[in-house]
């Protein structure tokens, strides 16, 4: 039984050899438990510090080691997408190279999808300790609001640490998109999972590369591939506009018709301009989910796939 570690990195020279060192100590202990081996894959993000040189050192002193390295930054979604191809194990984990997802909690996640009841054992915080509040209520609201606008249900405190069997992880792979997000994909794709829960880690060594600004981006990204919402929010306030429109052209012709038009037409120029807004947020509403069919199409998701077969016998 082979395992593989899929570990995004950028500039991340100072943490590679803390987390290398915990992940050989987790790795001994299984091998003896579980009988499990090992691969590590180190994805270099365009590192601009020496984190590409740590990989080859830590690949020529250990064999299990091995390294991808992107000719610039194209984000971590790549990189654990990249990581995902290149994985040869039964069971394929992601996880950071900072120690914020605790390897220490491999042999249970282990344990539970060799139960064959799970195909993923993933992971949430249930605590924000050390992260600025307002940070942490942004990240809250994030997870309230794409729960409402998408039909792909994203746990609130989710991290990327999970561990996958190798059929969750060809699913995975099956959803090719430019434009990732990992979270929802992990969902989107369905199959059996386990949560474990775990207060929030710091960091072993160096800063994070996310900023609020980033993921913000990122929280958007997320919103527009997985939900439509928000071009159904268009067409409903074009709508509106349309209806506050007809009401205020009846109310003004009545009031011209009872006390003349004292104002010169201004009341006549507003309902106007409501009633064009209000078809042209229409109109752009209904163009908007033509173009979502499009859009959807373009990502050639899967129509469906497939958990389980009488056929295979799983």
């Amino acid at each position: 039984m082979l395992i593989s570690l899929i570990v995004p990195c950028y500039n991340e020279e100072e943490a590679m050899p803390l987390f290398y060192q915990e992940a050989c100590r987790v790795a001994k202990n299984m091998k003896e438990s579980h009988n499990a081996d090992f691969e590590i894959i180190f994805v270099d993000d365009g590192s601009k510090d020496g984190t590409l040189h740590t990989a080859r050192k830590l690949h020529r002193q250990d064999d299990r080691v091995r390294y991808i390295s992107f000719s610039r930054n194209f984000g971590k979604e790549a990189g654990i997408y990249a990581g995902l191809q290149a994985a040869k194990g039964d069971y394929v984990a992601t996880l950071d190279a900072d120690l914020q997802d605790p390897p220490s909690l491999l042999p249970d996640m282990l344990d539970t999808l060799l139960t064959g009841e799970y195909d993923c054992a993933a992971t949430r915080r249930t605590t924000r300790e050390g992260e600025p509040p307002i940070r942490s209520w942004f990240a809250h609201e994030f997870y309230q609001i794409i729960n409402r606008m998408s039909d792909t249900e994203i746990v609130d405190g989710a991290r990327d640490f999970r561990l996958m069997s190798r059929k969750m992880v060809d699913a995975v792979l099956s959803m090719s998109e430019y434009n990732r997000f990992s979270k929802g994909i992990f969902s989107w794709v369905g199959f059996r999972t386990k949560w474990f829960d775990y207060k929030n880690v710091e960091r072993v060594a160096g800063q994070t590369k996310w900023n609020f600004w980033s993921l913000f981006k990122y929280s958007i990204e997320g919103i527009v591939g997985f939900s439509t919402a928000p071009l159904v929010m268009a067409a409903g306030l074009g709508v509106l506009f349309c209806a506050l429109a007809f009401i205020g052209i009846i109310f003004v012709i009545v009031r011209a018709l009872i006390f003349g038009d004292p104002t010169s037409g201004w009341p006549s120029m507003v309902c106007i301009v409501l009633l064009c807004s209000g078809v042209q947020l229409l109109c752009t509403g209904i163009v908007g989910e033509y173009l979502a069919k499009a859009y959807l199409e373009v990502k050639h998701r899967p129509i469906y796939i497939t958990a389980e077969t009488e056929a295979d016998g799983r």
